[in-house]
């Protein structure tokens, strides 16, 4: 009897022990673990960011340059256990993704091109004088959009020191295709911009009550004009008037021969006193923030919009609905004066915008991978998801202002054309890569303005030769794969933002034709406002090449 209980109670003895075995190892595996809590649900919605209170609240790092594009790091939103239903769908075949040689080389891929030592040089020469007595005021009528009203505004600056004149900060267009009634003040510093061009020529923001009712000579400055036309056609008008109006604004002034602290006046306007407003410039830093928490990223200038799509009268992979709809936009618009447009000839000489489609071909040839973010810097795509479609199945990070901000954080901009293309410029000037669809006004503006900052990567795609190899994918009778990407890639080779000097007129080409044929100032500040670094044994200078 003794030993049947003994045998009971060395039974319950073992049991015991292996419970609290088996619990001691549970707890311990409990506490090894990674547990992520997120107090609140929102953080998760697919669709938006945290606020700006929850994103410094979360204090999300800034990946450094020296980080891949391998390492992950995305925000709560785009957590791996809540994909939005945009990210869904599977991407193609990483196969399809391996560029010309079979491998990604991410340090190739995301490599800037080297700056050569060349550093922005904008300081006035020695010879450089206060501004002169003012003979009046100059007023300007800025036209187009906001990269050909910037453009526009640098230059009037350059003419208002050319005829001795006190500029009135210019008046934006409201009358363009957008309808955006802005003033200047909503979308640049306005007090930044006339302290920073004190030592230059007097700005004012407004005529003076007294000149009010003067009568004012309004003038269509003729285009491409050099230093002779200002000092001699158009400062003659201040013997009879006080006033002198700019009709227009874009295109005013030559883009070579004229004084180099004239030029460098341009571009001191341009990158250092035309400063968007604070609110623009802290929206558009917390946008580039929000982007780089995917790592580095592509900012693309997606120009198929219907404006764009339009005024071209490019209609490739259209429907006939869309294409009657947009040549009927184009009729009714007075002042695009253009109107009996051919599509495939527009299309065949390289003046069309890449479709969503070729873009996402192109990206593929070149080798970035699937997960690259992308930030589609563009308004309102022309037929939305349809377009975007093929486009998207390639590269489903497609982020865009929109989505990277909520609507209470846009709300102050969100009906001006104006102010949300400047979040696009500020963004796309920060980008690791810059990559425009089509070399338009925003286009050319961006790339001038990396280039002054240090020649940073932009591909620029050669459109007329990327139209053949599509078109024959497109019949058949190429395939995507290696062939297609060592095409691209070598046609590419150059076209990525390496310090060159800025391009003169086609050979042969006459009277305006021969300006439109020069590449614009603002699009290569070199060799004007950019000069080489040369280092020697004991000094550094700097010297113009």
């Amino acid at each position: 009897m003794q030993w049947r209980r003994r045998k009971v109670v060395l039974l319950l003895l073992l049991r015991r022990m292996l419970t609290c075995a088996i619990c001691t190892i549970a707890l311990v595996g409990l506490f090894s673990g990674h547990v992520h809590v997120f107090p609140c649900s929102d953080l998760f919605d697919p669709y938006k960011l945290p606020t700006l209170t929850q994103q410094h609240e979360l204090n999300y790092q800034k990946l450094s340059s020296e980080k891949k594009w391998t390492q992950e790091l995305a925000p709560p939103h785009l957590s791996k256990e809540q994909d939005p239903p945009h990210l869904s769908k599977d991407p193609i075949s990483s196969n399809k993704l391996d560029g010309a040689n079979g491998n990604l080389d991410p340090e190739k891929l995301w490599k800037q091109p080297s700056n050569r030592d060349f550093v922005p040089c904008v300081h006035p020469s020695s010879n450089y004088t206060a501004p002169e007595e003012s003979q009046g005021y100059l007023l300007v009528h800025t036209n187009g959009g906001l990269n050909q009203m910037r453009a526009g505004i640098c230059d009037m600056v350059a003419v208002a020191r050319i005829i001795n004149a006190t500029l009135v900060v210019p008046e934006l267009d409201k009358r363009s295709f957008w309808q955006d009634t802005s003033n200047f003040s909503d979308v640049f510093d306005e007090d930044h911009f006339i302290n920073a061009l004190a030592n230059d020529i007097k700005v004012v923001k407004k005529l003076p009550m007294e000149l009010s009712s003067a009568t004012k000579v309004v003038k269509h400055f003729r285009s491409w004009s050099g230093l002779g036309y200002y000092q001699d056609e158009i400062a003659s008008l201040w013997e009879g008037y006080q006033v002198i109006r700019a009709a227009k604004s874009d295109s005013r002034l030559a883009n070579n021969n004229l004084p180099p602290d004239l030029q460098k006046l341009r571009c001191r306007a341009c990158y250092e006193a035309l400063r968007f407003a604070p609110k623009i410039e802290a929206m558009g830093k917390l946008l580039v923030d929000r982007m780089r928490s995917y790592g580095p990223f592509i900012a693309l200038h997606l120009r198929y919009e219907k404006d764009m799509l339009s005024f071209s009268g490019c209609t490739h992979g259209l429907s006939d609905v869309e294409a009657e709809e947009l040549k009927t936009i184009r009729e009714n618009i007075a002042y695009w004066k253009i109107k009996d447009i051919n599509a495939t000839e527009q299309r065949s000489k390289g003046y069309c915008p890449l479709t969503p489609k070729e873009v996402g071909i192109f990206l593929t040839a070149l080798g970035f991978p699937s997960d690259t973010p992308i930030y589609i810097a563009a308004g309102e795509i022309y037929g939305g998801d349809t377009h975007m479609a093929d486009l998207r199945s390639r590269y489903p990070m497609l982020m865009s202002k929109e989505k990277l901000a909520s609507v209470e954080e846009l709300e102050p901009v969100i009906n001006h054309a104006s102010q949300m293309a400047a979040l696009d410029y500020i963004v796309s000037v920060e980008s690791d890569i810059f990559i425009p669809s089509y070399s338009g006004n925003m286009a050319r503006a961006v790339e001038g303005h990396r280039r002054f900052l240090g020649h940073r990567k932009t591909i620029s795609p050669s459109r007329k030769a990327l139209v053949r190899l599509f078109d024959k994918i497109e019949k058949g009778l190429l395939k995507e794969g290696r062939k297609v990407s060592n095409r691209i890639i070598e046609i590419h080779k150059k076209l990525q933002g390496s310090p060159r000097r800025r391009r003169g007129p086609v050979s042969g080409t006459k009277g305006m034709d021969r300006f439109r044929s020069e590449e614009a100032f603002y699009v290569n500040p070199l060799p004007d406002c950019l000069c080489r670094r040369v280092s020697q044994t004991v000094n550094a200078s700097i010297s113009i090449i």
